[in-house]
């Protein structure tokens, strides 16, 4: 099984090449589309601000070929500023628009919760994903015990789709999107492959979706 992670000049690269590597796969990571086209599942990587992400992407062409492969239902994984891309629009920085495959927008912790308590952004840390629904790739599958993932980041997806919802994490009383999906579209706010045991075994579920798929 062959994963694209595509190269936007934004991303962690190495870390998720890495953790791939060691879950059996081949990896390809490149910005060339026919590389990319060539593969069995594609990741959305991402560190940053939106509008850059989106300007990088829409610059090297590789907006329209995530479009096109999205359309086409190629398994699509978008992990931290990946995921957020995948969203109708951002607040960061100025308005700008995403890829809308999620419905909702993706906007600032406040720093302050409904009862007046100050909490300090970014959302930085292990915190506890609460299933509310469960994606075919985790279909007859036991969740461990302990369900902590790593996060990093100061915006997160609001006025969802809540059908599009599989697990959230609670950050003083908001409710943060984990976990996201829609048709062959996968978005995982955290980052999976520095999350522990959870982390790992998330990423080995949907990648064993993705070899069903393309078998």
């Amino acid at each position: 099984m062959i994963i694209g992670v595509i190269d936007y000049g934004m991303g962690n690269l190495f870390s998720v090449e890495q953790a791939l590597k060691r879950l059996n796969c081949e990896v390809v990571v490149s910005s060339d589309v026919q590389q990319l086209a060539a593969t069995d599942a594609l990741i959305l990587p991402g560190v940053g601000a939106f509008p850059d992400a989106m300007k990088r992407l829409a610059e090297t062409g590789l907006d329209q070929f995530i479009r096109e492969q999205v359309d086409a239902k190629k398994p699509l994984l978008g992990i931290c500023l990946g995921m957020q891309l995948l969203f109708d629009e951002s607040e960061e920085v100025a308005p700008t628009k995403g890829f809308g495959f999620f419905k909702g927008s993706i906007s600032k912790f406040s720093g302050v919760s409904e009862s007046g308590e100050k909490y300090r952004v970014p959302h930085m840390g292990w915190n506890t994903l609460e299933f509310q629904t469960i994606p075919s790739w985790l279909e007859n599958k036991e969740l461990p015990e302990s369900k902590y993932v790593y996060f990093v980041h100061s915006f997160y997806g609001a006025n969802i789709d809540r059908e599009q919802l599989v697990a959230s994490a609670d950050y003083f009383g908001v409710e943060v999107p984990g976990v996201v999906q829609s048709g062959s579209v996968c978005g995982m706010q955290f980052h999976p492959e520095k999350s522990g045991e959870f982390g790992v075994f998330l990423l080995q579920q949907w990648l064993n979706g993705v070899e069903v798929l393309a078998c």
